[in-house]
């Protein structure tokens, strides 16, 4: 019975740790990219002028006035904005890293998590497809400059609305201070 009882815990335990859906910290993501760079969490409450700047910008809503950003540090000055954008996509969370070069444009998106059905989660060359987009030059939409994704209309749209909620949170924030 307890050699029952053991395989049953092994492998509901191995069924667990197939479902993870945290992949990574924003701060292990940044100094993967960025080797021998150093990673200052920055929180800035910003005002209600600043959110409805951003949420226009943006063409979308954010939920709150506190954001934490992620400043990329090296040789004494910033090489990288990093933005962790969390909303859901159908019923369940997800959090993306948004980083952002000191010119405005995206350099990178990664998921660092996900709780929707893993079929459903955009895939690596996806996300590529907004390397070196800006608000400035891209409308970022949805099929129109960013193709939509067979099978994950709803996560090709969150990360889409996502990377422009990014874009307007350097833009008001920083808007090219390097």
């Amino acid at each position: 019975m307890r050699t029952l009882i053991t395989l049953i815990v092994l492998f509901l335990g191995a069924i667990s740790l197939s479902y993870e859906r945290d992949f990574s910290t924003p701060e292990r993501s940044l100094m993967a990219m960025f080797p021998g760079a150093k990673v200052i969490v920055k929180n800035v409450i910003i005002s209600k002028e600043q959110k409805r700047r951003i949420e226009k910008m943006a063409r979308s809503r954010i939920d709150s006035r506190l954001i934490s950003v992620y400043l990329v540090r090296k040789d004494g000055r910033v090489i990288a904005y990093g933005y962790v954008d969390v909303h859901r996509v159908r019923t369940h969370p997800e959090s993306v890293l948004f980083v952002i070069s000191p010119e405005g444009k995206i350099i990178a998106v990664e998921v660092l998590s996900f709780n929707e059905p893993l079929e459903y989660m955009a895939d690596e060359s996806w996300l590529a497809l907004f390397k070196g987009k800006s608000l400035d030059k891209d409308p970022l939409r949805v099929n129109r400059d960013i193709p939509n994704m067979t099978g994950a209309t709803l996560t090709a749209r969150a990360i889409t609305r996502a990377s422009r909620r990014a874009l307007a949170i350097w833009k008001v924030l920083f808007g090219g201070e390097r």
